[in-house]
């Protein structure tokens, strides 16, 4: 399940099933909310689906309201968010350490990638805690915000991001890949029709769907 944009105050929620290739639910949003996501899945519940592993993007207090599904964190996200904090050409050793592991979520196995973030983390402890002091305020910070930022994001998400692998028998993807590629369609083909106004734009998508998963 992901959720897709135009602009700030327009987008689609979607909900695709692996196996079948079918969108199950969908809604327009303004933005993603847990209650949105909460609402398709208490749909599919009350229409007799049997949810056997959710993929999501992470976003704040979705685990702890999937907490009774096995969930996948869509691991290309996890990868944006380290890219985000280091961008792709970092300078620092560390940085340029940290991103390499990060370029193996999707390529490594579990016991291989928590090995090597772990060694990262010895050989970098106490660089990743250095501080700096404010004079004036008498305050302390720490000098490298970003890569412990980048740190934490996976650590914190390091028990969602192999749950295809502890329940491969299940087949949950590792990554969200196949609704960003409908979404990335979706997108090309509206740039067609440029100038749509919202609810023609709504209309448009809603044929989309309906054509392409008949």
């Amino acid at each position: 399940m992901d959720t897709t944009y135009w602009g700030r105050n327009f987008g689609v929620m979607v909900f695709k099933d692996q196996r079948t290739k079918r969108i199950l639910w969908r809604k327009f949003v303004r933005y993603e909310t847990l209650t949105d996501y909460q609402e398709g899945i208490n749909w599919l519940e009350s229409h007799d689906f049997k949810i056997e592993g959710i993929v999501c993007d992470g976003l704040r207090g979705m685990f702890k309201m999937l907490s009774m599904y096995r969930v996948q964190m869509c691991q290309y996200h996890q990868l944006w968010i380290v890219q985000r904090y280091l961008t792709r050409k970092p300078e620092l050793p560390a940085s340029t350490e940290l991103l390499s592991i990060a370029n193996l979520l999707t390529k490594a196995d579990k016991e291989s990638f928590i090995g090597a973030f772990e060694e990262w983390y010895e050989r970098w402890e106490v660089f990743l805690k250095e501080r700096t002091y404010d004079k004036r305020s008498g305050k302390s910070y720490y000098v490298h915000k970003r890569l412990r930022s980048a740190f934490l994001s996976i650590k914190r998400n390091m028990p969602y991001l192999w749950t295809w692998y502890e329940h491969i028998e299940a087949g949950i993807p590792n990554t969200n890949n196949a609704v960003e590629g409908l979404f990335t369609d979706l997108k090309t083909k509206l740039r067609n029709h440029a100038g749509l106004a919202k609810e023609r734009r709504k209309k448009f998508i809603d044929e989309y769907f309906k054509a392409t998963f008949k």
